[in-house]
């Protein structure tokens, strides 16, 4: 009788971890932007890693769903509507929505840091040699106006040449566009004056004649500072253990993979990305490029969080990069 009784509680138990695990979503849906700076979830696409790693942790058919966007506040509107389950994004644009949502039923929190890389301001017109020569005339290209990185640092550096009260002095001449649309524009110098952006394009910009420039990101930081992201909302989170954490391995290996293998980690981002501009040789000096670092430890978050609480971009403030991310990292050395 009790062996019978042993073999039920063991069918039980059988039915309810199933149960359990079945509660849990059977895809993903994960945004990426445009750019090298994306390429841990280009590799994630290509080896299908979130697969490997749901099969693993017990999950069964776990699918990636991957989608390419260039707005980061669509990106945090996306997870608060729960249409996406995983983010790509700079810090001012996770920490504005961290803010937005802390000690709701839903905060949206980082999940990992990404990639460490300065953006860098070029200019298409000779006479700007900083960002006291741009004139009410000129447009400066920026992912997206107010909540961007280039947005927010462009800010910081307004706020150091014209102090704090004129931090916002440069955004009237921003605009908002892709890093691609930018690129097209900034070089045909059809009314985009200045093009704030990131690896490749960054680099293939200087290449054209006439274009310089004028800062770096890294300059305003003080140094390393993490460029992009992954978040995701605390009702996926919760809801999903671990879906979330297959997740969060799938991108570390991905991570880990680019550091070892430079030259297929290039072949997967020409694949993945279509960009039909760069060279393998372009991408893997690219990823050589000892200012450029793949990395999950968030670097440099809380100083963007001082100056954005300073100046009322946000009205919560961390006490930490912690409070910012799901504890699942923070046994890391964030900053």
């Amino acid at each position: 009788m009790k062996f019978k009784q042993s073999l039920l509680a063991l069918a039980v138990t059988g039915v309810l971890l199933s149960t359990n695990a079945m509660a849990e979503v059977n895809q993903v849906r994960i945004v990426k932007q445009y750019g090298l700076g994306f390429l841990p979830l280009m590799v994630m696409e290509d080896q299908k890693l979130v697969e490997k790693q749901a099969k693993a942790a017990g999950l069964g058919d776990v699918k990636g769903v991957y989608l390419t966007l260039s707005n980061p506040s669509a990106m945090n509107e996306g997870l608060l509507s729960g249409n996406l389950d995983v983010g790509t994004n700079g810090p001012p644009s996770v920490l504005t929505i961290w803010s937005r949502t802390k000690g709701t039923a839903n905060e949206i929190k980082g999940m990992a840091g990404m990639i460490t890389t300065p953006m860098w301001l070029n200019v298409n017109k000779p006479e700007i040699k900083s960002i006291r020569d741009f004139k009410p005339g000129d447009k400066i290209a920026v992912t997206s106006i107010k909540v961007s990185i280039p947005a927010i640092i462009l800010q910081m550096a307004a706020a150091k040449e014209w102090g704090k009260e004129n931090f916002a002095k440069l955004d009237p001449l921003t605009v908002s566009m892709s890093h691609p649309d930018a690129y097209a524009a900034f070089l045909s110098k059809r009314d985009i004056t200045a093009h704030f952006t990131s690896p490749p394009y960054m680099y293939r910009e200087l290449e054209q004649q006439g274009i310089h420039r004028i800062l770096s990101s890294d300059d305003v930081m003080g140094g390393t500072t993490t460029f992009s992201m992954i978040y995701s909302s605390s009702k996926f989170h919760d809801a999903n253990p671990k879906t979330y954490k297959a997740v969060l391995t799938a991108f570390s290996e991905a991570v880990d993979f680019i550091e070892k293998n430079p030259k297929e980690a290039a072949q997967v981002y020409l694949r993945i990305s279509g960009d039909k501009k760069s060279t393998q040789e372009d991408i893997e000096k690219q990823i050589a490029d000892k200012n450029l670092t793949f990395t999950t430890t968030p670097l440099n978050i809380k100083k963007y969080a001082d100056f954005m609480y300073d100046v009322g971009s946000i009205k919560n403030k961390p006490d930490s990069w912690k409070d910012v991310f799901f504890p699942e990292v923070h046994d890391l050395k964030g900053s």
